[in-house]
């Protein structure tokens, strides 16, 4: 038997969460890798077995995601080399670990004691550079000196610890409520409850799902994930009740670089989110909830599952559900290192145990989502507002934002800025403001180069843009998008071809591969920007990016080319002075900038 009693005890439980017993398998795969380190026909032959299927089909699906395809050791030093932990010196830090140990990256020591593997994006960039060892919880701005300490013994590297730094913030002068004011977690359910936790939800039982939408729609909730739609519109696509199961989807998942918010309301207000989860679940009439979080949020996933295991002892959550007057159940699975699984559809996917790659649409989720049955998919931050939302209305809420984006969000700073972190703040507070005002601005000395204004997939935008308002449509009219609101920022040192060519990367290696303008469009753009960065490239190399651009957007069944297209495309269309040094003197002409 490869599994252990106990392994294997964990898993039956696991499978009483689900419809169907493969949504637990992705959980049982992670189970398998705490018990042994690493996967094996033969575990992939148990697996298989319990779960009804082929040995191929469980080791198809697990060398799909990432963290299932790591190096084999005892201890796997994950370095983040996203783009804002490049800016603040993620190189250096790999460079000190393959100096230490004496192998290259995505190497294992002839031991088998260590493995290095550099990541796109471990959701820190604040706290850059930042690492993981195996599954456990973040070492948060590595220096190379604690590197050097951390490579003393395995032992020592998994059983790292230190304090969960401050990097969410309410600034002076803003009635927030997302974040717990004065750092403080509100983290029991009793915590909660003492600032008027789940009054919300509370109310909302005594309305009509109908009009719980209305007030939502009213509000003018735009999605905070990406796209900006309105949430009541949203919840509106599904369809009549019938006598088939309704779920609510909850997309924990943000593995964009520059995105770190979720993260912070789950370690700092898990229970908001869980009333959220509650009110649009009401509006649905969903029979239970299941919120699908990124792997390496080790700490957040055991904050959440506590708090849903508080609300079942509570009578909140189970078979006669407190305001929910009737059954209602909520989960919470793990991804494995798979960007693409924020999309929503790839995100359905993977919660039913399968590859993550993205459905054909129509059907949509709100026809046929979770097992085939009627699905909405939020995420997490979107359903944070629903308290507030019923509390204190529509009108409120409106003016707490701009006329067609109301509300706050939590804006990201981080790159070259002093003070990068979280800020719950007003939509349409300005770009200036955000880098300068909360984030610090930069070092005495540096200027302006670069801001990404939502998460690397948003359209790169100029220091004399910096005016704008940060809300949907002002963004959009600028010729880019809100997206997920992490701003990464950029000074003079920066080289632009070297950020684009980092961004490129990620889109590179997180490509799940099913249509070909994405996997062959992404693999070219990023080789033909390291030609360019590298001082071999050729005026026809920049003709030759816009037209794979021109390939990939709105060629896929998803977004990601669009993502992919759109950066590079920005970065191109900006910066082309600087793409042209780089041919023209057949070398980076950016001597400072950060290594990649």
């Amino acid at each position: 038997m490869a599994l252990s009693e106990q392994t294997l005890a964990k898993i039956r439980e696991e499978l009483s969460h689900y419809p169907n017993p493969q949504g637990a398998l992705l959980r049982a795969l992670h189970l398998v890798r705490e018990d042994r380190t690493t996967l094996s026909e033969e575990v992939y032959s148990e697996l298989a077995s319990i779960f009804g299927m082929r040995t191929g089909e469980v080791a198809e699906i697990a060398s799909f995601y990432s963290l299932f395809r790591q190096p084999p050791a005892q201890a796997v030093i994950q370095v983040c080399t996203g783009l804002p932990c490049c800016i603040l010196g993620a190189r250096e830090i790999v460079s000190e670990f393959e100096k230490r140990l004496g192998i290259c990256a995505g190497r294992t020591t002839a031991d088998g004691r260590f493995a290095i593997e550099e990541v796109e994006c471990l959701g820190s960039f604040s706290t850059a550079p930042v690492i993981q060892v195996n599954n456990s919880p973040y070492l948060e701005g590595i220096t190379p000196e604690v590197a050097a300490i951390l490579t003393g013994s395995p032992a020592m590297a998994i059983g790292a610890r230190q304090p969960t730094p401050a990097t969410s913030w309410i600034p002076d002068g803003i009635e927030g409520y997302l974040l717990p004011p004065n750092g403080e977690r509100w983290l029991k359910l009793s915590e909660y409850q003492e600032h008027g936790g789940y009054q919300a939800a509370e109310k909302a039982s005594r309305m009509a799902p109908a009009d719980i939408a209305r007030l939502v729609q009213d509000a003018n909730l735009r999605g905070r994930g990406g796209a900006g739609f309105n949430a009541g519109m949203k919840w509106s696509f599904m369809p009549p009740r019938n006598e088939r199961p309704r779920y609510l989807a909850v997309n924990a998942d943000e593995s964009e670089p520059g995105t770190f918010k979720d993260r912070q309301l789950m370690e700092r207000n898990p229970h908001l989110l869980l009333e959220g989860i509650m009110i649009a679940s009401m509006a649905i009439q969903a029979d239970a909830a299941f919120i699908y979080i990124r792997a390496e949020y080790v700490e957040a996933y055991q904050i959440v599952n506590d708090a849903i295991a508080e609300n079942y002892r509570s009578g909140l959550f189970g078979a006669d559900a407190k305001f929910m007057k009737r059954r209602f159940d909520v989960h919470i699975q793990p991804g494995a290192g798979a960007y693409i699984c924020g999309e929503e559809s790839g995100m359905l996917e993977s919660m039913e145990g399968k590859k993550g790659q993205p459905r054909k649409r129509p059907p949509f989720p709100a026809q046929f989502g979770l097992w085939g049955n009627s699905t909405t998919v939020n995420n997490v931050e979107t359903l944070a507002h629903l308290p507030a939302i019923l509390t204190r209305g529509a009108d409120w809420f409106k003016s707490r934002g701009t006329k067609k984006s109301g509300g706050h969000t939590l804006f990201g700073v981080s790159g070259a800025v002093r003070r990068p972190g979280i800020y719950e703040l007003p939509l349409g507070t300005r770009l200036r403001d955000l880098i300068f005002k909360y984030g610090g601005g930069l070092d005495e000395g540096r200027n302006l180069k670069a801001i990404i204004p939502g998460g690397v997939s948003m359209p790169v935008l100029k220091p004399e843009q910096i005016d704008i308002p940060m809300d949907h449509d002002s963004i959009r009219a600028a010729g880019t998008m809100l997206g997920t609101a992490g701003v990464v920022v950029m000074d003079d040192q920066t080289c632009p071809v070297r950020a684009a060519l980092v961004v490129a990367r990620f889109f590179r290696h997180e490509s799940c591969g099913q249509c070909t303008q994405c996997r062959e469009g992404t693999g070219w753009v990023h080789k033909i920007l390291k030609r360019i960065e590298h001082g071999e490239g050729t005026p026809q190399d920049l003709e030759t990016v816009a037209d794979c651009c021109e390939f990939m957007d709105g060629k896929c069944i998803c977004a990601l080319a669009d993502a992919a297209a759109m950066s590079a495309r920005g970065f191109l269309t900006q910066f082309r002075e600087d793409f042209e040094a780089h041919i023209r003197e057949l070398r980076c002409p950016f001597p400072e900038s950060f290594a990649s």
